[in-house]
């Protein structure tokens, strides 16, 4: 055996190690060239150390750790999205509703609400600060822990953040093998999401909670495999809290309470309680922000990501094209409106014409109906993809893990300031995920069994 064979695996670890260390501290956002060479690199090593036979899974659990830590005191360099969480979180700690009002509104009047106001505003940008927030009450929760333990200092609440991302990451990893342990299915399927670089750069690095929601959402699923559904349907209202996404995948929980060898009438009830604990549970979670102004704000802000806002979108960008070609203009906000109604009626016919019995069959249902809303929405930036990676582990498909490698080209717009995207890129993303998709599709079963699978498997 030579050397190198020898101590393959330490040197893996040792080349990851450093790379994220450069990842975190020397990198920044506009130099795409040496983005792409430590993310394609940190793949490499990912992939290498999942498939070593000689890594136990103590230690992978330990490299879930260190690997996460490196980000400790790093200031995220391809998201400002965290200069608005510690502005919400700020404000909420001086007694001011975070929905009521805008960042920009403060400092166009020259008033400071909350320490270092011009700093937050300027790292969140025009853009950010214009709008009304659109974080979901638990996610504001997050922001506020930072601020009541770090309230002067940017720095601090960053490592505050970071910590509650990484312990949610941590519960995600116990309840993961938990989950998978009960479906028997292999427990080093967790690894794909929490060893991914991906995961490990977007919510531990750039600070996007995520990881939060995931938390809930797959406490949720193991409690609903354990015929414990009221407390499922109360994780399930913490996760839409933090992310609204959740939301989409309600209807997908109809066959698991109607089943055939219930009572439908029984069935029903319970289903009907688990949605009513679910959306009260919910609504309870955002009355301390209640107002009058509130859900006009809200609703407002929810709905600019379908009028207004565009990045790294697949199908949308070619009817966007095709609207500029017969309209001469974009088609924004009639395509916007369109892709929920699309949406809704792919999620409604799996629910209802596609057999969800099992768990295994509703996590890929829920992995199908979201994905069908990120292929045809107007904005999928980076850390969406979160939501479908976990919930592959859990499947047999595991194209969400190829969209985490190539969801690196999206950030090709960031090379150009002001950012601007360049389609060949987007296009070379798309091109290799749905090739892999198409090829999954084709291997495990003619895609009609999507839609109407008899197998516990899929």
């Amino acid at each position: 055996m030579s050397l190198l064979s020898k101590y393959k695996d330490v040197l893996l670890i040792l080349f990851s190690t450093s790379l994220y260390f450069v990842f975190a501290y020397f990198l920044e956002r506009t130099e795409f060239n040496k983005l792409l060479f430590l993310w394609f690199s940190l793949f490499g090593c990912f992939y290498l150390l999942i498939k070593s036979k000689n890594i136990s899974t103590s230690t992978l659990i330990g490299l879930v750790i260190l690997f996460r830590l490196i980000f400790l005191f790093a200031i995220p360099n391809l998201s400002q999205d965290f200069y608005r969480f510690i502005w919400d979180g700020r404000m909420i700690l001086k007694g001011l509703n975070p929905y009521l009002s805008i960042p920009q509104s403060f400092i166009q009047q020259g008033i400071q609400p909350i320490s270092e106001a011009y700093n937050l505003y300027n790292g969140m940008g025009e853009m950010n600060a214009s709008h009304y927030t659109n974080y979901p009450p638990i996610n504001q929760l997050c922001f506020l822990i930072a601020a009541l333990f770090a309230s002067k200092s940017v720095f601090g609440s960053i490592i505050i953040l970071r910590i509650i991302i990484i312990l949610a990451d941590i519960g995600i990893l116990y309840y993961g093998k938990k989950l998978l342990q009960i479906l028997n299915l292999p427990v080093k399927n967790i690894f794909w999401y929490a060893l991914n670089p991906f995961i490990i750069i977007e919510m531990t690095g750039n600070l996007h909670f995520e990881p939060v929601m995931l938390f809930f959402l797959i406490c949720s699923l193991y409690q609903l495999n354990q015929q414990k559904w009221t407390f499922a349907a109360i994780l399930l209202a913490c996760s839409i809290s933090v992310k609204l996404i959740p939301l989409l995948f309600l209807p997908l929980f109809y066959q698991w309470f109607i089943k055939k060898e219930q009572k439908w009438l029984i069935g029903i009830q319970k289903l009907s309680l688990f949605y009513i604990i679910t959306l009260a549970a919910l609504i309870i979670s955002f009355l301390p922000f209640y107002s009058s102004e509130f859900i006009k704000n809200y609703s407002d802000s929810v709905g600019l990501w379908f009028k207004k806002f565009e990045f790294n979108a697949s199908f949308y960008y070619i009817f966007r094209e095709i609207g500029y070609l017969f309209r001469g203009w974009n088609e924004i906000e009639i395509i916007g409106k369109i892709t929920p109604f699309l949406t809704i009626t792919f999620v409604l016919i799996v629910s209802f014409f596609r057999n969800n019995k099992s768990m295994i069959q509703l996590i890929t249902a829920l992995l199908f109906g979201l994905c069908f809303y990120y292929f045809t929405t107007t904005t999928v930036h980076p850390w969406y993809l979160a939501t479908p990676l976990i919930l592959s582990i859990f499947t047999k498909y595991r194209f969400p893990v190829i969209w985490s490698i190539v969801i690196i080209f999206s950030y090709q717009a960031y090379e150009n300031n002001p950012w601007k995207e360049n389609l060949w890129f987007v296009a070379i993303e798309y091109i290799l995920l749905y090739g892999f998709l198409i090829y999954e599709l084709r291997k495990k079963g003619p895609f009609i069994k999507l839609l109407n699978n008899q197998s516990s498997e899929l």
